[in-house]
């Protein structure tokens, strides 16, 4: 497809909205989504420890 200016291009034939609204929240997602899985990992590692010192302290 040729496109006579920039604004041809993103307007995308009238379905630039929806174009460049799906890129969006795809880029938003791969952002996040490593993001929330490192949370995730600490807030599960945190809490083995808490059961391990548990353990513990129950043997004791």
């Amino acid at each position: 497809m040729n496109w006579e200016s920039p604004a041809a291009f993103f307007a995308m034939g009238g379905y630039g909205l929806y174009v460049w609204g799906s890129f969006g929240v795809c880029a938003l997602l791969m952002i996040a989504e490593p993001i929330l899985a490192s949370k995730r990992r600490k807030d599960i590692l945190r809490s083995l420890r808490r059961e391990r010192i548990a353990e513990n302290l129950d043997q004791q």
